[in-house]
Parts: structure tokens; sequence; C-alpha cells
């Protein structure tokens, strides 16, 4: 399995000879990726409606292209153009060759600001290619769960929305996660300490990496 970050929280999954896509948005993207990068999608995975997560103009290319958008109802209405096969936590993809896909329950938080762009509809994906699990928690803050992986991409923008570094490091751990890859620190809007991340993921002794947009790392 080869895993490429793109912004914000964004990632590119390359395993069992598909590509999937995992929440293309609108910060710091690229036009130039849809026709050097995201070539050949398969799948794409879009965990909730906010546009950071959600490029509505680079989806509409890879659906043109053959991509196949698996998301929340939430998500289909708010994108009507978008043809969206929709999914809720607890559904799980069968990919032929071998590949499992399960959605997994998120919970988004709340801040005044979001007022009518709450998030009702949260999903995170963990993909499983047989050897390795690699969970796609979304925007989420704490919540009781029996969810168990080896990799885990997850937020630590805190601001009330998501993960702080202090929970995120509880929350992985809870996982049995080996490795840890921070996510969702591109808005400057929410800005992020991530030397103060390194600080507290060191001091609860989990194994993380923080990557450079379209860095690759084989799991």
């Amino acid at each position: 399995m080869k895993l490429t970050k793109y912004p914000q929280s964004c990632f590119l999954i390359e395993v069992k000879d598909k590509r999937i896509l995992i929440d293309p948005g609108i910060l710091d993207y690229a036009s130039e990726w849809l026709t050097k990068d995201w070539t050949n999608i398969h799948l794409i995975l879009i965990t909730h409606k906010h546009q950071d997560h959600c490029n509505l103009s680079a989806l509409k290319y890879l659906v043109e292209k053959g991509a196949m958008i698996f998301s929340s109802k939430e998500v289909q209405d708010a994108y009507p153009e978008l043809r969206i096969h929709i999914i809720k936590p607890g559904d799980v993809l069968n990919i032929p060759g071998g590949l499992k896909i399960e959605a997994t329950l998120a919970v988004h938080g709340y801040i005044p600001a979001l007022k009518g762009k709450e998030i009702k509809d949260n999903i995170g994906f963990i993909v499983d290619d047989g050897s390795t699990k690699i969970y796609f928690t979304s925007d989420t803050i704490s919540f009781p769960n029996e969810y168990k992986c080896d990799v885990i991409c997850l937020p630590v923008s805190n601001h009330g929305l998501t993960f702080g570094a202090i929970d995120a490091a509880m929350f992985a751990k809870e996982t049995g996660a080996d490795l840890v890859i921070p996510t969702h620190y591109d808005n400057p809007k929410y800005p992020v300490n991530l030397e103060e991340v390194k600080k507290v993921f060191e001091q609860q002794n989990v194994n993380f990496k923080i990557m450079n947009n379209r860095e690759t790392k084989e799991l």
C-alpha cells in the first residue's frame, strides 16, 4: 500500500491495482494534480461536505474520467451536481481483489462560526488490504469506539472542531495504531503549532510522521 499526502486531509492510496482519493479539498489545491497526480482514479471517498474536503470542480472532472464517489447523503444534498454512492457508518465496501473499505462514525466539533454549516452526517474510512489497515478519521472529536488499525490519519487542528494534539494521541493509542499521521493543519483560519504537536506526541510515546504535501510513504 502506498500513501501520498496532499493539503489539509487529502490522501491518494495506491493498493491492489486501485487508486483511491480521499477528501480532495480546495485549500492549497493545484489544478495540475488532475492530470499529473490524480490520473486513473477508481474511487473517491468524501468524509463530509465542507469545501476543505470537497472540491466540486475537481470532483466533477474526476467523475467524468470514470471515478466513483462514495459519501454521505448530506454530501449528496450539498452537491446535487455529483452522482454519489451513499454510504453510512457501519457499511463495508468489498472491492474485487481483496480490498475492504469500512465506513466509520465521526463526530465533527461545533463552534458558532459553523452555524448553518454544521456537519450532521460525518464518516471516516478504514481501508484494509488484508495486511494493513489505515484509518482516516475525518474531522472528529473523541467518541467511544472499538476501531482498530495499523496506521491512523487524524486531525490535530483543535479550535473546538477536531482533536487537539493530546486527545489525538490518546485516540490513536486506543486504536492500536503503530503510526500516526497528523492532518488538517493547512487552514490559516485555524492555525496549528506543529512543533507543539510533535512535542505532545513525543511525550505520549506516539510514533508519528508529519508528511509534506505530495510526499509518498510505503506502508
